[in-house]
């Protein structure tokens, strides 16, 4: 198949959302961070450089690993219930969180750990050919890579898949637009609800995050769902939690799910303890408190707060068990029981992928 793109080099192509200055630099336009670079410079996420006065994508085409697994891991519990996505990421990411549960990719500086070359007509054929329901963006952050998926993007639509965006909201609106709001689903990973949590463990700002999920959610047909991964001492007090639920309802309504997953020690926060259940069991329970009709716990074992609910009658609606699916008793889109509508994408049964995980080698197809 061909290049979507021109490639400047392997794996290098022209960016799209870069601005020259006066003073020969230019300026990256991706996310909020609009890193300034003088020719050779690369950005803090690593994979855009300052070229000839361009910024270019030194990832295009280049992942850092193809897997095929269940919709409800990116979590998204309301689309498409047990189908299977093709996911893949690269190297690099505008954040730095110092909790990183992805690390070995998204902080990646070696250009050799993005050893699984596919180009977006490749990936969408393969997606197909496996019997996927789509695509995933995912590993580290699509805003990264904004030109390799969207160009994917529009591979998968050409041919009927779905698309979806794994990120953490730190975009522009030129890239909230042109490639967030184009995909079928998204989930955002709100990381904390502090500006001093962003600000000290993320090196970024949650003002930006907060403007994605409205636009998300307010001026698009993305289906949207929400992670927050709590960890001990840092945000998962109740005063942090009321705030976050309160803010919430209020500017993206009852029926967005929102989900609360367990941290592990990781990266550079290897002294901080694993969230304790009871912790995400307490959010949750606020959470719903406060008006939010589908709240999920994550990363533990914990059926009852991995179901799936009906906001009118409260009965089980789809059982789960990890990415095991039990009972299902969603009827064109709504409650079986009492008909009260169920928000999200579902079929009439579920697809039963369950919990297996296909590692894919892909190749490119001349």
């Amino acid at each position: 198949m061909q290049d979507r793109r021109l490639q400047l080099e392997p794996g290098v192509v022209v960016g799209e959302e870069f601005v020259r200055l006066d003073d020969g630099r230019v300026r990256c336009n991706v996310c909020p961070r609009q890193c300034t670079l003088s020719d050779g410079q690369r950005a803090f996420c690593y994979v855009r450089q300052a070229k000839d006065g361009q910024v270019v994508l030194t990832a295009y085409g280049r992942s850092s690993g193809f897997c095929v697994d269940p919709v409800e891991k990116k979590p998204l519990n309301h689309f498409f219930p047990g189908s299977s996505v093709l996911s893949f990421g690269t190297a690099g990411c505008n954040l730095g969180c110092r909790f990183c549960q992805n690390w070995d990719m998204s902080k990646a500086r070696e250009m050799e750990r993005l050893s699984d070359a596919a180009l977006p007509d490749d990936i969408a054929a393969a997606a197909k050919e496996l019997g996927c329901l789509g695509v995933a963006f995912t590993y580290n952050d699509p805003v990264m890579f904004f030109e390799y998926a969207a160009d994917t993007a529009a591979a998968c639509r050409e041919v009927g898949l779905k698309t979806i965006a794994v990120t953490a909201g730190y975009a522009t609106q030129p890239i909230r637009e042109r490639l967030l709001g184009t995909m079928d689903a998204c989930n955002v990973d709100l990381k904390a609800f502090t500006e001093e949590f962003y600000s000290k463990l993320c090196f970024a700002h949650l003002q930006p995050v907060l403007e994605t999920l409205e636009y998300l959610h307010h001026q698009t047909s993305s289906w949207l769902e929400v992670t927050t991964l709590l960890i001990p001492g840092h945000n998962d007090s109740e005063a942090e939690i009321a705030k976050l639920a309160e803010w919430y309802v209020e500017h993206l309504g009852p029926d967005v799910p929102l989900h609360f997953s367990a941290f592990h020690p990781d990266f550079k926060m290897m002294d901080t303890p694993p969230t304790p259940p009871a912790t995400l069991r307490r959010a949750r329970a606020q959470a719903k408190a406060a008006g939010l009709h589908h709240v999920y716990t994550g990363n533990i074992h914990d059926q009852d707060g991995q179901s799936t609910y009906c906001a009118g009658c409260g009965r089980i609606l789809i059982e789960r068990d990890w990415y095991q699916l039990g009972s299902y008793h969603v009827v064109d889109g709504a409650c079986e029981y009492c008909r009260t509508p169920l928000p999200g994408h579902f079929t009439a049964r579920p697809g039963r992928w369950g919990p297996r995980r296909l590692p894919v080698v892909l190749e490119h197809r001349a």
